[in-house]
Parts: C-alpha cells; structure tokens; sequence
C-alpha cells in the first residue's frame, strides 16, 4: 500500500523539537531506523490481544518494545508478544501495517537513545481461528493478557497514541 499519513502531531514525552506522522503503510519509510515494534493480534471474533503493562501511566496497551542489536523489526515485534502476552507466532504471520514515523528537527544531542529519523513499527496478524488465553512471561513487565472487543480497546485504551492506526485495521468493515 502506499504510505498514507494520518495525521501528524507533538507528543510530550519527546522533550526536542519534532514532528511525529501516524501513517499507514507497508514498508518502513526510506532514511528511517525502527527502534520499536509492535504488534495488533486479530482473532476470528475481532479481538485484539493487548497487555496490561505494571508501569505508572501505562495499563492496557499493544504488545511491543525495543529492537534488539542484529534484530529486525518483524522478530522484534514477535519476541515481544511471546514475552507480554504468551502467544508464539512465527515471523512471516506478520504483516507490516503503519507506524508512527518521528523526525527530531534538530540533530540530537550526545547520548539521546533514539535517532534522528525514528520508526515505531507496527504489525498486524489476523489469526483464522478464536484466540485461545494467554499469559505474559513471569519476567515481563507485564501482569495480565486478554483477547479485548473493540469496544473494551475504546474504553480500556483510551488516549492511547496508537488509537487512530488500531482503528484504521477495522476501517473497511
């Protein structure tokens, strides 16, 4: 599909100067790192597998975190939902939807974790069947996973910057 910006916006939590693009598309935009990845799982009965994160602010949110060195974003975004969810899906079930494409508009300063053109990769696998119940990794940060209807995400995600792509998934029906 051809790259579609949803909407473009300032997010607190990036404290330089930046502009971030909510955008739909199946390739990770040229010049741009993905230093996250995330992953909406859809069962048969439109449920979407989320996780209930302990740390202060976060709650229910989508399965995701940090690429690791030598990792793509695709095994990234698989090896987190294993660890935050329970659920074990090979590589190639995913499907690359959008993301949320951040330019820092100054160069960052020494030591700042991100770069400059950063990439927050978010996949979609649709699974043909009911999901069946899960629990994330004793090791995560995570305290509970659940196969939630679109109207539980509504309420329990609220405000969640993720929101308008999650939406978009379900756009055609």
């Amino acid at each position: 599909m051809a790259p579609n910006v949803i909407d473009t916006l300032t997010v607190p939590w990036i404290r330089l100067p930046h502009t971030l693009d909510r955008m739909l598309s199946d390739r990770i935009p040229d010049g741009y790192a993905v230093a996250t990845s995330y992953v909406f799982v859809v069962d048969a009965l439109d449920r979407t597998l989320l996780t209930d994160v302990a740390e202060p602010g976060r709650g229910w949110d989508v399965p995701g975190g940090h690429v690791e060195a030598g990792e793509s974003p695709a095994l990234a975004a698989v090896r987190e939902l294993a660890e935050e969810t329970g659920l074990d899906l090979a590589v190639d079930a995913l499907d690359l939807f959008g993301g949320q494409r951040i330019t820092l508009l100054d160069e960052p300063p020494p030591g700042h974790p991100y770069p400059q053109h950063d990439y927050m990769a978010f996949y979609v696998a649709r699974l043909p069947h009911e999901g069946a119940p899960t629990s994330p990794h004793p090791d995560s940060e995570c305290v509970e996973a659940a196969w939630l209807t679109r109207d539980e995400v509504a309420e329990r995600c609220a405000g969640k910057i993720w929101l308008p792509l999650y939406d978009a998934l379900f756009a055609d029906q």
